[in-house]
């Protein structure tokens, strides 16, 4: 049995992991690495695998870093299942539909007036090597994807993948579906049990019920965005953003968040319901959300009650969508709607994606207000190494925006309580309670992050660690008398 990495080693993005029992191979997760020219470049890469060889697919998320690559996938050949939660299913549509109409119209505005080519052939122009890319899938192929979707998983219930091999899917706590995913091998005198743990939401969700790993598990593959830090608390987050909103308005000045559509939008949406329900946000101010995904998602939550906290289902006991719903609040889906934003003289809140500014229609709010020092930019979610937000994030005077070169001179705020991810006390406090495992592989986050959390990890008795690296390729002894050894690693 051989466990191999293939996206999310040694870096945050791409989650894509392959175990292989004696030639039926599971694929947990496959995700799109994002950063500079996410699009074309490391995501074209061969997978490290024949697509073909792949038994089956068991999808964590939907977010585009963990299902962005399934088409891609699917149009080299795979044709199992792909197996997932019902609210997962529907949110991998709705962000992989989002994810081909991207690539087509940066392909379209690639071509600079050349002559228009066939969707499955036309490419984007490379601005540093010139060369031209390929697509990597279109609205077809996503329809293809979606054709492989299997009988959804629910939490808790295993599903059969093949004779001897199960899987569980357990609520994370990440994003509405979102799972750990354990898969069981059970073969005569032996049982060899490795969990995923996909990416992990905090201790206390802001919107969700909180996760509920299974405890004794033989190896675990782990995630650790915030594996190094610790968040602010939420309650002490969203007094940070109340006053980044107050003291924006008292300026004139217009506040805008990059917004992630899964998760973060409605998160948000929520806290801002419940500051006009208690009078502590005047209802004349102009809220909107500038994003159609983070439209239809929201839609999406709103009929999953059983899976939101128990203070979110009782706001939604009222009918559905209440809980995202108050005065001020205006949804745009349509460009038109969009661009007359900027039209409103009054001071507004802006939510539109994407939320690292590496695309939507972030960028052109920002190309209007990133020269105004009355205005805000506030970031309330990871920001990836070479995105224009991680650039900002770190301090950057000026940035290219929309192809010219501008000054930074709004005011900037990073609030990270927000965050859909554990940050490293929620971690520890996720796999604290489970039996040390014979390894546990740390994955899914940037250098500092893995090494600060193998630090605390060894100080909790958890020895056996390791970072892979991209195609890492480790043995997963079966025999009994294996668990005193240390995996084989080796290399592709």
């Amino acid at each position: 049995m051989n466990l191999s990495f293939h996206g999310a080693a040694s870096c945050v993005t791409g989650s894509c992991h392959l175990l292989d029992v004696d030639g039926f191979r599971i694929l947990v997760d496959c995700g799109m690495f994002q950063g500079p020219d996410e699009l074309f470049s490391s995501n074209d890469m061969p997978f490290g695998f024949d697509p073909e060889s792949v038994s089956v697919v068991l999808l964590t998320h939907a977010h585009l870093d963990h299902c962005g690559r399934l088409p891609l996938l699917v149009k080299k050949g795979f044709r199992g299942p792909i197996i997932a939660t019902l609210p997962t299913r529907y949110l991998a549509e709705i962000v992989l539909w989002d994810a081909a109409h991207l690539q087509e119209e940066k392909t379209r505005a690639g071509e600079g007036g050349e002559r228009r080519r066939s969707p499955r052939t036309e490419g984007s122009p490379d601005r540093r090597s010139g060369q031209r890319h390929a697509l990597l899938y279109t609205l077809p192929d996503v329809i293809d994807t979606m054709a492989l979707f299997a009988r959804p998983a629910e939490y808790e219930m295993p599903v059969n993948l093949a004779p001897g091999i199960d899987a569980s899917f357990h609520n994370a706590g990440h994003i509405l579906g979102s799972s750990s995913i354990r898969v069981t091998v059970t073969r005569p005198g032996r049982k060899t049990r490795i969990l995923f743990s996909g990416d992990l939401g905090p201790e206390v969700p802001a919107l969700l019920s909180p996760s509920d790993p299974p405890l004794d598990n033989d190896y675990v593959v782990m995630e650790t965005t915030y594996g190094d830090r610790l968040h602010r608390s939420f309650a002490a987050s969203k007094e940070e953003l109340l006053g980044v909103l107050t003291d924006t308005r008292s300026r004139k000045g217009n506040v805008l968040i990059p917004t992630f559509a899964l998760e973060r939008a409605q998160d948000l949406l929520s806290v801002f319901r419940e500051w006009f329900q208690e009078g502590r946000l005047p209802k004349d101010l102009h809220v909107f959300l500038d994003s159609p995904m983070a439209i239809d998602v929201t839609q999406i939550y709103g009929r999953f009650p059983e899976l939101l906290s128990e203070e979110a289902r009782r706001l939604t006991a009222a009918g559905e969508g209440q809980l995202f719903l108050f005065p001020g609040l205006r949804m745009t889906r349509s460009a038109q709607e969009s661009r007359s934003i900027r039209d409103i003289p009054d001071s507004r809140v802006v939510l539109a994606g994407s939320g690292m500014i590496s695309g939507g229609r972030i960028l052109h709010h920002l190309s209007q207000e990133i020269d105004n020092p009355r205005s805000s930019l506030v970031f309330v979610g990871f920001q990836s190494e070479g995105t224009l937000g991680r650039r900002i994030v770190d301090g950057a005077k000026t940035v290219t925006l929309l192809g010219r070169e501008c000054d930074v001179r709004i005011g900037t705020h990073f609030i990270n309580g927000f965050s859909a991810h554990a940050d490293q006390g929620d971690l520890l406090d996720w796999c604290r309670p489970m039996k040390a495992p014979e390894t546990v592989f740390l994955v899914h986050g940037e250098r500092p992050s893995l090494s600060g959390f193998r630090e605390v990890l060894e100080k909790e008795g958890w020895t056996r660690i390791h970072i892979p690296v991209l195609h890492e390729i480790v043995e997963i002894p079966e025999k009994p008398s294996a668990r005193k050894r240390k995996p084989a690693v080796s290399q592709i």
